[in-house]
């Protein structure tokens, strides 16, 4: 079965985790990922995640509420960390190699983040999960995903949005004559403010010409379908023109 992408980072959202429930980590949700997960990892595909943490915590809330913005910023990269280990144990528990690397040290739970290692990681058929962010503040887990995918060489991120299957030129759930784009650049985004990622992530992927695919993520087999390259969500392109 042939693949279009070889090496991916797979950008999941902490309410990816939460399924309906909307807070915190759900066990079933997390093994029907794992499940989708294990199926790309089967064909060979080397897989890297990132995952964010808005499911038990975000910084830019509690910076909102009063708190100052690095501690809030720390705290919603330790709850990254727990998404990850979640991740970990579903995807070990089918027989899946997992490794959480984290940005910032603790070594008792998971490895400090070494890029070189990451890539052997994967060259030797584990899943890395990258926690804890950038190990700064001010920076959110898409400039993550971005930044770990350039480091490591990835073809494509994938960003698994939790119901929706795509980039459109306005909310689709609020306007009803929204349409899905088919295909973008980073330039394109950043200029039309379509908030598919932060600016920072949005700039880092088109300075880096690192192409990245939005679909829904609660689509079964839509990992699975996007590696193998159909033409499902949007593609955005990381290079500043279409040329």
């Amino acid at each position: 079965m042939s693949v279009k992408y070889q090496r991916v980072v797979l950008k999941l959202s902490g309410e990816a985790l939460a399924g309906d429930e909307g807070f915190g980590i759900n066990p079933p949700i997390i093994n029907t990922i794992a499940q989708q997960i294990k199926k790309v990892h089967d064909l060979g595909v080397q897989v890297a995640i990132v995952c964010g943490g808005g499911n038990i915590w975000r910084g830019e809330t509690g910076f909102e509420m009063g708190m100052e913005r690095a501690q809030a910023d720390y705290m919603g990269m330790l709850a990254t960390v727990m998404n990850g280990l979640a991740l970990q144990d579903g995807l070990e528990s089918i027989g899946v190699p997992t490794r959480v690397q984290t940005s910032i040290e603790m070594r008792q739970i998971a490895e400090p983040y070494i890029r070189r290692k990451a890539i052997r990681h994967l060259e030797k058929g584990r899943v890395v999960i990258f926690s804890a962010g950038t190990g700064s503040p001010y920076f959110s887990t898409d400039t993550t995903s971005v930044l770990r995918a350039a480091e490591v060489g990835a073809d494509v991120i994938l960003m698994a949005k939790n119901g929706v299957d795509g980039v459109y030129t306005a909310d689709p759930q609020k306007d009803a004559t929204a349409v899905k784009y088919e295909e973008l650049t980073q330039l394109d985004v950043i200029n039309n403010n379509l908030g598919v990622m932060d600016s920072t992530a949005s700039s880092l992927s088109m300075d880096n010409d690192i192409p990245l695919v939005v679909f829904n993520l609660n689509e079964s087999d839509n990992i699975l379908r996007v590696v193998q390259g159909e033409n499902i969500g949007t593609t955005i392109k990381g290079a500043k023109t279409n040329d």
